[in-house]
């Protein structure tokens, strides 16, 4: 469980702190307090930071407190608070005001009289009692998609102890992030760290902002850029209403994080809490094919799988090695030789339902260049593929190579 800014808006003893603007972003997850000593806050935050803001050690004219907005909101803390009084920062100007609400950036207001070190003991309790009911919550959310239990009616009382609801039918959703290495190929370690960090932080809180407009109530489990969200899903209806939401919030969100992409993969709709085992494993499953198959669009449902789930279930890889070699072990072999081109073309004509010309137009080569690749894979694997029978094998062998890529 998380502490977001409305929790801490709500904490005993803080009555006297109040919310000026940008409400927002009230679901904002608070790391930790922080207090701005110097003119600047970017090289100093980290991101989820609650900073507050005095003119004690340096003056606080509207250019500044402007200029900390707009670095707040670049490194995405959690909020500002404005510390007011006679002494220093006398009153917030409407200028701020108007760019925090614009911006959805919570701008917060504490009188001086109300002691720092009394607003910083309040948020810290919160943030330890926050840390372990969420440690908890986790826990009892891992051992059921594990099926890691010996009594599934104590891991369910232990849930509903905790707040958490379970009761009724769900989906999973598994989430992925890749192209890190990309980026750390070509600039400074800890400035993709950081910029990973972010990423991080700002996918994770708009997952919990998408479950808690599901009514889900549950935390969002989440670790080295991999998340998992339950959502509920009484039937398949539900779960189109689902994947559309999702595909709607993905596509242009892929856009932003580019060279960074986010894979989606959800099971089928309607399981109760004993298989939830099951559905997690089914959204993984999803998630492959999502990672793997670029038809997919970075978002695939179980449902939707088709043969994949029986390749999926055999458990043994070593029969679908070997069904990948036997069919098309040659072109493998001869594009690890010569550079990757049998293969594509193979996996376009594919795709192209064996048009010549719609596959020669996907890999952007001459007609005749196609028709001279087919020919070779005809040959080197011994393969009509005007055969049904053998186009079925090659459809099977490259969902293979493409789930072993």
């Amino acid at each position: 469980m998380s502490l977001t800014v409305a929790d801490v808006l709500a904490l005993p003893g803080l009555e006297s702190i109040s919310l000026r603007a940008g409400d927002a972003g009230l679901d904002n997850t608070v790391r930790w307090p922080y207090v701005a000593e110097n003119s600047g806050i970017a090289e100093w935050v980290l991101g989820g930071e609650l900073v507050f803001v005095t003119g004690i050690n340096h003056p606080r004219d509207d250019a500044n407190l402007l200029r900390l907005l707009d670095e707040a909101c670049q490194r995405q803390v959690a909020g500002l608070v404005i510390l007011t009084g006679p002494a220093y920062i006398q009153a917030i100007p409407q200028r701020l005001l108007d760019a925090a609400e614009a911006a959805g950036m919570p701008l917060i207001e504490q009188p001086y009289s109300l002691k720092m070190v009394l607003v910083t003991q309040a948020i810290g309790s919160a943030l330890i009692e926050s840390e372990q009911l969420g440690r908890s919550r986790h826990d009892v959310l891992e051992r059921l998609l594990a099926g890691d239990y010996q009594s599934l009616e104590v891991l369910l009382h232990r849930a509903a102890q905790l707040g958490m609801s379970l009761a009724g039918h769900w989906q999973i959703v598994q989430l992925q992030l890749e192209g890190g290495e990309a980026l750390f190929a070509q600039n400074d370690t800890a400035q993709v760290e950081a910029q990973l960090a972010r990423q991080h932080d700002s996918i994770g809180r708009r997952l919990r902002q998408f479950s808690a407009q599901h009514r889900a109530l549950l935390p969002v489990l989440g670790r080295a850029g991999q998340w998992t969200v339950l959502l509920p899903a009484t039937d398949a209806a539900a779960a189109l209403v689902n994947r559309q939401q999702l595909a709607a919030w993905l596509n242009p969100l892929n856009l932003r994080l580019a060279p960074l992409k986010l894979f989606i993969g959800l099971s089928a709709a309607a399981h109760p809490p004993a298989r939830l085992a099951q559905a997690h494993d089914e959204a993984r499953q999803a998630l492959t094919a999502a990672r793997r198959f670029s038809d997919r669009n970075g978002l695939c449902v179980y449902d939707e799988l088709g043969v994949l789930k029986l390749l999926s279930g055999v458990r043994d890889r070593a029969l679908l090695d070997q069904f990948l070699n036997e069919r098309l072990g040659p072109l493998l072999r001869h594009d690890l030789h010569h550079g990757p081109s049998l293969m594509p073309t193979l996996e376009a004509w594919f795709h192209e339902n064996g048009n010549l010309v719609a596959a020669a137009q996907r890999l952007a080569v001459h007609r005749n260049t196609l028709t001279h690749r087919v020919q070779r894979i005809e040959a080197l694997c011994g393969l009509t593929l005007d055969n049904s029978y053998d186009r079925l094998d090659i459809g099977i062998a490259l969902m293979i190579w493409r789930l072993s890529a």
